[in-house]
């Protein structure tokens, strides 16, 4: 079974993308199951059961990071796959928190970008960009050429080896060479494991400690003039 895990910022296009792609899978013969992780509202599940009549699943993170529970998931979401008799399982991820990436070894990583967005957008999202195979650049056409091409030398710039496609996710215009990478991407194998390195830890605030400043918290710190330092147990 082949593995992609899309991600992006919200209203990026993602959902356009991944409902095109599906079709094309479809029609091409591939049995497709799909996973939608969200914070708390999401019904692109629904929409993939009813129009393309594929086995779907849905999680909301609530309180915790979308790409931490998309790492506590996937183990159990890879079974539920298979057993649906899945060859492609595609995992859409809100993917909001910009330090960490939702991408696994021997998956294929798509992160969707809205060209509308702004030229320094790239340059902000860390590795949901940098550790991504696929950059796929969306509502390309609410932009002049010359803004779609500075957008994507920022993409380069960020993250040479990148595949950038550049596609109207509305119409389903430029879908077509992310489904020749799904094709040509090989299968999972082994225990899949993230790409890169997560952050540095669970910290104060992620536990729900909500006073502000950094003296009213322990761990991994750092003030407006510092870097870095480690404070408490």
């Amino acid at each position: 079974m082949k593995l992609v895990i899309c991600a992006g910022p919200p209203s990026s296009g993602k959902t356009a993308v991944l409902k095109f792609t599906c079709e094309k899978l479809i029609r091409k013969g591939y049995k497709v199951a799909y996973l939608k992780i969200d914070t708390q509202y999401a019904t692109e599940d629904e929409v993939f059961r009813e129009a393309l009549g594929i086995p779907t699943k849905k999680v909301y993170t609530g309180d915790l990071c979308p790409d931490h529970v998309n790492v506590l998931v996937l183990g159990d979401g890879l079974d539920w796959a298979r057993s649906m008799g899945a060859d492609i399982f595609l995992v859409e991820s809100a993917g909001l928190c910009l330090r960490c990436a939702p991408y696994v070894e021997g998956g294929l990583g798509v992160v969707v970008l809205e060209a509308t967005s702004g030229i320094q957008l790239p340059l902000k999202l860390g590795p949901l960009l940098s550790l991504a195979d696929v950059a796929v650049m969306t509502k390309i056409d609410l932009v002049s050429q010359a803004e779609r091409e500075v957008f994507r030398a920022r993409i380069n710039e960020v993250a040479p080896d990148v595949h950038v496609i550049e596609a109207d996710a509305l119409h389903g215009i430029g879908i077509d060479p992310l489904v020749r990478k799904i094709e040509r991407y090989p299968e999972l194998s082994g225990e899949p494991v993230l790409r890169g390195v997560p952050p540095l830890g669970v910290c104060t605030i992620c536990v729900g400690k909500k006073e502000v400043g950094w003296n009213k918290h322990f761990g991994i710190l750092r003030t407006l003039e510092s870097d870095l330092f480690y404070r408490g147990e």
